[in-house]
């Protein structure tokens, strides 16, 4: 089982998205993130995602879900989403990501993963949450999804 990371900063009505330049989910926005590492804790990786991606760090990282991901028949991975309440630094541009503030009411869905739109408004409402999202074995399509929200992580 492989595990992950995704970190959203969150200040002043704007959330902070990366347009991914490469990966799986290239050309889609979604928050800093990436692989745990061996020996490495969740919120660490979190933490050195979040300065490889966009040469900014986050001193303060709120858990606020879980999140189970299976590709076909593949459970692909487990992610661990972060908030984080101010960025230190300018986020910049880097080999992997486009950063950008955008307002919270103006989020591209369309233009992310499809299963998004299910569990971020809980994250930006700062609440917590649990949840599974099948996709077809190419990554395509959403086939089924659970979110429970307000659990204790």
């Amino acid at each position: 089982m492989q595990e992950a990371t995704i970190t959203y900063p969150v200040r002043d009505g704007s959330v902070l998205l990366i347009e991914k330049k490469r990966g799986i989910g290239a050309g889609l926005y979604n928050g800093p993130g990436g692989k745990v590492e061996p020996g490495e804790s969740p919120v660490e990786a979190a933490r050195r995602e979040v300065r490889e991606e966009i040469r900014a760090t986050v001193p303060r990282l709120s858990k606020r879900g879980e999140l189970e991901f299976v590709f076909g028949d593949d459970h692909y991975m487990t992610v661990h989403v972060y908030r984080a309440p101010e960025v230190d630094g300018v986020p910049e541009e880097t080999p992997e990501a486009i950063p950008r503030w955008v307002d919270i009411d103006a989020i591209p869905y369309d233009q992310m993963w499809e299963d998004d739109r299910y569990w971020l408004p809980l994250l930006l409402a700062d609440r917590t949450f649990q949840g599974w999202f099948r996709f077809d074995a190419a990554a395509e399509v959403l086939q089924g999804r659970y979110v429970d929200p307000d659990v204790e992580l």
